[in-house]
């Protein structure tokens, strides 16, 4: 549980932080086609991903929003709420039904003070995601926007 989305990170969250993180989390389901956050509004929780997918999408003016990566189960779904300003950098919706783990970014800011080990960690995992997405986003917008290839894997 709490893998990172790709083989090639490295390893997810030690079990003891799993287990305290999981006590601050409460389960949620969302519909298909359920937008859970908007590119741009305020990012004050994350999600676990237990059964689903979820579509992570970016505004591109004149277009549909553009789908840049899609999550399954275990995934973490926002990593906006950890770092200032905490406002969701991309937008979320359930593209099939999804059960989740949803969690208040203010609840795990605070257990994440009081124990700086945990910090650390959830920053690193966190901080995993992220640099995968920012790749994901990278060979998306390419492969969308890009001359023929620019997007393929180097």
């Amino acid at each position: 549980m709490f893998a990172p989305p790709s083989p090639s990170l490295p390893r997810a969250l030690p079990a003891e932080h799993r287990e305290r993180l999981l006590a601050a989390a409460r389960e949620v389901s969302f519909p298909q086609g359920t937008r859970l956050f908007e590119e741009g509004g305020r990012a004050d929780r994350f999600l676990v991903i237990r059964t689903g997918t979820v579509e992570l999408d970016m505004r591109v003016p004149g277009r549909r929003p553009v789908v840049i990566e899609r999550l399954g189960h275990n995934e973490l779904v926002g990593w906006s709420w950890l770092f200032r300003p905490h406002v969701w950098h991309l937008g979320a919706e359930a593209a099939t039904p999804v059960r989740a783990y949803e969690f208040d970014a203010a609840s795990v800011l605070a257990l994440c003070d009081g124990d700086p080990e945990l910090g650390r960690e959830v920053t690193r995992w966190v901080g995993e995601v992220v640099a995968h997405r920012l790749h994901s986003a990278r060979v998306r917008l390419l492969d969308l926007f890009g001359p023929y290839g620019a997007g393929a894997a180097v």
